[in-house]
């Protein structure tokens, strides 16, 4: 049960840091900061997002 429970706060800590990269490449600018924030929040969101459904697939239900 508790990798489940950690399957679903990575889960919602990787749809956070995708809604954050599409957040920056909506705003716009043309600087090396920002494309570098794009980058970097949309990789971490995917591997956070990814990981979380994995665990929470993979996750077996034990009966008690």
């Amino acid at each position: 049960m508790e990798k489940r429970i950690l399957g679903i706060i990575f889960s919602l800590l990787g749809t956070a840091g995708l809604i954050l990269a599409a957040v920056y490449f909506v705003e716009g600018g043309s600087g090396t900061r920002n494309i570098k924030n794009i980058v970097i929040y949309a990789i971490l969101g995917a591997i956070f997002f990814f990981a979380g459904v994995g665990l929470i697939r993979n996750t077996k239900d034990k009966p008690s």
